[in-house]
């Protein structure tokens, strides 16, 4: 599949991020890419969060491929059993662990646990060994659990713009190729 052929829907995480941050990038060189937009980015509503997604992905006139980062990764998975039917692919970067989320200030504790069914749809995990918001076996085992192909990033921190990863070139090349097997 190409990217003209889907509808491609990129959920940030914690705080939306910034236009400097990889998946930004990629929605303004992507034209049929769109950030799903959150009503409140800083305290996060697993209900409210996965509604939205919800929604969005009922509004697309195209098959989709979901793309999301961190906080983003775990609302996928929440909302995945709701939207499966129209998913045709979800590339999914650097979720962070029960553990950390139940430490962060301001996130709904109805996030964890991650969800670890196998997903109904391909998808591919990517993960960094030295994560600050996830221990090292977290991403691979989150993989296993949800019968996707697991990326390992190496040390590569949380793959945001904090850790060198601003445009990452080589995550939407990654991110093509996954595509062009759909």
């Amino acid at each position: 599949m190409r990217a003209a052929e889907a509808d491609i829907l990129i959920h940030a995480g914690l705080s939306g991020g910034s236009d400097t941050h990889w998946y930004s990038r990629w929605g303004a060189k992507l034209s049929t890419a769109r950030r799903i937009e959150q009503r409140d980015w800083d305290h996060p509503s697993a209900s409210d969060w996965v509604a939205t997604v919800r929604r969005e992905v009922e509004a697309c006139q195209r098959p989709v491929a979901l793309i999301g980062h961190s906080m983003g990764v775990v609302t996928l998975l929440h909302a995945a059993p709701h939207i499966a039917d129209r998913i045709v692919g979800a590339f999914l970067v650097a979720p962070p662990s029960e553990r950390v989320m139940l430490e962060l200030t301001g996130v709904d504790k109805a996030f964890a646990p991650v969800p670890r069914r196998p997903l109904p749809f391909p998808a591919l995990l990517v993960g960094s060994r030295d994560d600050p918001y996830a221990e090292a076996e977290f991403a691979p085992q989150l993989a296993r659990d949800l019968a996707v192909e697991f990326v390992d990033a190496g040390a590569a921190g949380h793959l945001n713009p904090d850790s060198g990863h601003g445009p990452w070139p080589e995550g939407l090349l990654r991110f093509a190729a996954f595509l062009a097997r759909l």
